[in-house]
């Protein structure tokens, strides 16, 4: 597969949405609603929500391929010399807001960006990331995540679960708060090196190792009880998830300057969140331990 091959990455990330929602709702034991939409600018996608699930508060899973005239500022900062050219974007997003606060919220994005312009070869390249964020640490939790992420990329090199998880600690971040959203994962942009098969196979394993990495989790955390002040935690810890969505990702900023669809867009908000002045949790307690220990950098491995 030497030349790019959009049709491929298309099927796959369809494929793929299939199986997360299919197994989530195992999980469940309710269904996803499957909202098809068009984009007037060009293309359109299928979004897959849960709401008020069993276990789910909030699910979401969406599958887009668009495309447009001029590359938008935010997939030109970084690369100037795509300034004018059309584009045509794939990807898979999900973001899972369990009920349960002993149960983390996920997120992974698997995509593939083509700038092209008459005359010149396109430019390609890949995306992706998975990341956990849980409200109450638990290490075998990270330690299994993490491994998960591991053995997504050992097939591909020792070198890229290290630099890229590198990368998603230093991605997810509150510079704000100069704090980190969770206790990270991975995370990879601008990927075309060596070439189309090899990075789109990369994006693949990270695609097919989620479910591995996640549902052990969820089903691990998501019965255990709890009482008014884990959930209070919980909804006061949702608010940094909405503050990075809405002030740093990238994804997120990509979507609105485009023109498209807000509800796919933001479906990765939490649908119930508190926020504190200046509140800090008591010492000594798992709250306080969640700030002191799991949101810290470091070698879960």
């Amino acid at each position: 597969m030497g030349s790019i091959d959009s049709a491929a990455v298309k099927e796959y990330l369809l494929e793929l949405q299939g199986l997360i929602v299919a197994r989530l709702e195992q999980v469940d034991g309710k269904s996803f609603r499957r909202d098809s939409w068009d984009r007037p600018q060009g293309g359109g996608g299928i979004s897959c929500i849960l709401e008020e699930g069993n276990v789910l508060e909030r699910g979401g899973v969406a599958f887009s391929h668009v495309t447009g005239d001029r590359m938008p500022a935010s997939a030109t900062a970084q690369r100037p010399e795509l300034v004018g050219r059309r584009w045509e974007a794939l990807g898979v997003s999900l973001v899972l807001h369990p009920r349960n606060p002993y149960a983390p919220t996920a997120h992974t994005n698997v995509r593939m960006f083509v700038a092209s312009k008459n005359g010149e070869q396109p430019v390609f390249w890949f995306g992706g990331s998975m990341d956990l964020t849980p409200y109450y640490g638990f290490a075998e939790d990270a330690v299994h995540f993490h491994r998960a992420c591991k053995n997504s990329l050992a097939p591909f090199g020792d070198e890229l679960y290290p630099r890229f998880k590198k990368w998603c600690d230093e991605y997810f971040f509150l510079k704000h708060r100069n704090e980190p959203r969770g206790i990270g994962g991975i995370f990879f942009d601008d990927l075309s090196e060596p070439d189309f098969a090899t990075a789109f196979a990369i994006q693949q394993s990270v695609g097919d190792h989620f479910l591995s990495a996640y549902v052990p989790i969820l089903e691990r955390r998501m019965d255990t009880p709890y009482g008014e002040r884990e959930r209070d935690f919980q909804l006061y810890r949702r608010g940094r998830y909405v503050e990075f969505n809405l002030v740093i990702d990238r994804g997120t900023i990509f979507g609105l300057q485009t023109g498209g669809r807000t509800e796919s867009i933001l479906m990765s908000m939490p649908p119930l969140v508190k926020w504190r002045y200046d509140w800090h949790p008591e010492p000594g307690t798992a709250e306080a331990e969640l700030h002191e220990k799991f949101l810290v950098p470091q070698d879960w491995i």
